[in-house]
Formats: C-alpha cells, sequence, structure tokens
C-alpha cells in the first residue's frame, strides 16, 4: 500500500541525546531532555511541563523528547496523566507551567503554526454528526488547506482503505464507535501531519480493521511521520513502537526502547513482556486479589 506521498525521511545521523542509565530504582522521576538542547532537533519536546487542578498535580514537570520518524508509545495506569499531557502537546489544555514543542514550533506561542503540523486523534471524539463521513474528511482536508485535488484522492482512498466506501454518505451520527474512530482517523493523517497524536486509537475497532490501521501507520512512520501513541493494548504497543515511556502518577518513570526497559526493570528475564515490564515499573506487586465470597 502506497498511500501517503514521502516526507523528509527520519533522520539517520547521531544526535545528542540521552542514554538511560543501565540499572534505576523504579518508581523515580526519569529525565529524558538535556538543559540546552535544541527544540528543532525533535518532533515532540516537553520542559517541565506542570499541570495541577486544584491541589492535585496531574502532570508532574514532565521532560519527554521524540526524535523525528519515531513510533513512541505512552503508557500509565488509568489517571496516570497520560491524556493530560497530550492535551497540552496539542493545544487542547493550557499548562499550569511549562513548554511544549512540536516540530520546532512552541505550542503555546505559535499556535496556528503548531497546529498545521500535526494530525490529533483525541480519545474522546467530538464529530460534527450530521455530516456524512466523506464530508467530514473533506472539510478536515480543506481547514488544513490541503489542494482541492488532493483533498478529493486522499478522501476516496482513506474511505477505501478504511472499510468505510460503502457508508461515506451516511451521516455521522448514525455511525457505529468504530466507525467514527476510523472517520476521525482518516481526518486526522489526511493532511499528512509531521506529527501524529493518537489518544487509544484501536478502542471499539474490530481486528480487520485494526490490521489495516496499523499498516497504515507503519507506513506513514516509513516516510517519516513520528507518531506519539497512547493505547491500553500492551500487545499493539509490544508490536508496533520503536521507543516507550511510562508515566505513573504524573511522572515519567521509566523511557527507552523495549529491550532497555526490559534489561533495567526485568533484571534476568530478557524475553520478559510489555506487560511484566510495565507492572515491574509502576510497583504492582503479585498479589491475591480472589473474591472470598467465590469461595
Amino acid at each position: 500500500m502506497n498511500t501517503f506521498p514521502e516526507q523528509n525521511p527520519p533522520q539517520t545521523q547521531d544526535t545528542p541525546f540521552p542514554q538511560p542509565a543501565a540499572a534505576q530504582a523504579y518508581p523515580q522521576a526519569y529525565s529524558s531532555t538535556q538543559t540546552g538542547q535544541s527544540a528543532e532537533q525533535y518532533a515532540v519536546l516537553t520542559q517541565d511541563l506542570l499541570q495541577t487542578f486544584g491541589q492535585k498535580v496531574a502532570v508532574n514537570h514532565l521532560n519527554l523528547a521524540v526524535r523525528p520518524g519515531e513510533f513512541f508509545g505512552f503508557l500509565g495506569p488509568n489517571g496516570a496523566g497520560k491524556s493530560t499531557t497530550i492535551k497540552m502537546m496539542v493545544g487542547l489544555l493550557r499548562p499550569t507551567s511549562g513548554s511544549v514543542w512540536v516540530g520546532g514550533v512552541d505550542v503555546w506561542k505559535d499556535p496556528l503554526s503548531a497546529r498545521a503540523l500535526m494530525g490529533v486523534l483525541p480519545e474522546h471524539l467530538n464529530l460534527y454528526e450530521r455530516l456524512t463521513g466523506r464530508e467530514f474528511i473533506l472539510f478536515a482536508g480543506h481547514m488544513y488547506g490541503v489542494p482541492d485535488a488532493d483533498v478529493t484522492r486522499r478522501t476516496e482512498d482513506l474511505l477505501r482503505v478504511l472499510d468505510l466506501a460503502n457508508d461515506a454518505d451516511k451521516m455521522i451520527v448514525d455511525y457505529s464507535v468504530g466507525m467514527r474512530k476510523k472517520v476521525a482517523l482518516a481526518a486526522a493523517i489526511l493532511h499528512r501531519p509531521q506529527v501524529l497524536f493518537l489518544d487509544e486509537p484501536f478502542e471499539g475497532i474490530d481486528p480487520v480493521s485494526s490490521r489495516v490501521i496499523r499498516d497504515i501507520l507503519h507506513e506513514l512512520t516509513q516516510r517519516g511521520t513520528t507518531i506519539f501513541f497512547s493505547s491500553h493494548i500492551m500487545e499493539v504497543v509490544e508490536r508496533l513502537c520503536t521507543r516507550v515511556g511510562i508515566i505513573n502518577q504524573g511522572v515519567l518513570v521509566a523511557e527507552g526502547t523495549l529491550q532497555e526497559l526490559r534489561e533495567r526493570a526485568s533484571g534476568d528475564d530478557k524475553d520478559a513482556s510489555l506487560e511484566d515490564v510495565f507492572l515491574n515499573v509502576i510497583g504492582v506487586r503479585n498479589e491475591n486479589h480472589n473474591l472470598s465470597w467465590l469461595d
């Protein structure tokens, strides 16, 4: 499948990026950025990103760097701060303090330029339900300034690939959860974003469509798009992501390739699953969770 024209390929030259320590104690704060580095080196860069709601600290001085062309998985238990972080990154929620850059552009100082570089699939979709699927995707393409001929061609390609062609002229209000997710994904990628933010993209998606979406995302990264991906489906993250960050109680507690996380969190178990690594990193221990009244 060759749906998208090629972007600038991912950087292959070495860049000054800190390597995780060989061993760490978890949970603890982990910073993947260094003082004084240039935002232009990275697809996504956060510096001391803080979000509080009253007395609750949802995201606690997050420092994170994602390089161009990476498929970055962002994991954490419920309430850890994943969706809050993504909302701050894409300009939907103003940070209490700190900065975030996408494609070298400060999201909160130059929001229009930053948003032109990104595509966003949020966890909770707010779609124009009185538009048809085709109308919604066309509308998104025009809003991003894509030429008319390209908008039409790409819309038809996406409707076909995502198995929406037969329902393209139905109103979104009549779509299932999975169909809404697919049309929202189509609108997010039609303009060929430099950075694509996905918050639980496979929720409500059937296995056939899930395979198609994985293929599309893989092709996007092959052609230079950076993907920032949050999901609770560990098998998908393990299969797709080139690097993973784990957040717990608003703090980045681990970051690295899957193999690096295995070596640090699982000791001698070099074949540990991502789920085992994740539970180890956030401090979950094997406990008896049986219900006594079932005995």
